[in-house]
């Protein structure tokens, strides 16, 4: 079964740095555009950063400068460094996936989220 796995959530400091990552398992013929998004208690789910197959990239404002998004094709595992942690980036991050999964078959699939806790 095609799935999506985040790990390296947890909790740090105020102005510390957590890596998370995104491996992508099962029958998958190829990995498109791919992105980091975070949702916070009373907050809509908003898009963090993505990148495209092709390895170009986009950034929220508010992380720019501070968060990088990276792939890793031959292990189908997406990257978000994170530094410069402040509290207001707490929220449970997501990552997306546009998976090719068989002939003319292509659609997003979900983790189900790492939480990420700053501490002020």
């Amino acid at each position: 079964q095609v799935q999506l796995v985040e790990s390296g959530g947890g909790l740090v400091q105020a102005g510390g740095s957590l890596r998370l990552s995104c491996a992508a398992s099962g029958i998958i013929f190829s990995i498109n555009a791919m992105g980091w998004y975070r949702q916070a208690p009373g907050k809509e789910r908003e898009l963090v950063a993505a990148i495209t197959s092709g390895g170009s990239t986009n950034y929220a404002d508010s992380v720019k400068g501070r968060f990088t998004i990276s792939r890793d094709n031959a292990k189908r595992t997406l990257y978000l460094q994170m530094n410069s942690l402040k509290p207001d980036d707490t929220a449970v991050y997501y990552c997306n996936g546009d998976l090719m999964t068989g002939w003319g078959r292509t659609h997003d699939y979900w983790g189900q989220g790492t939480q990420v806790t700053v501490s002020s």
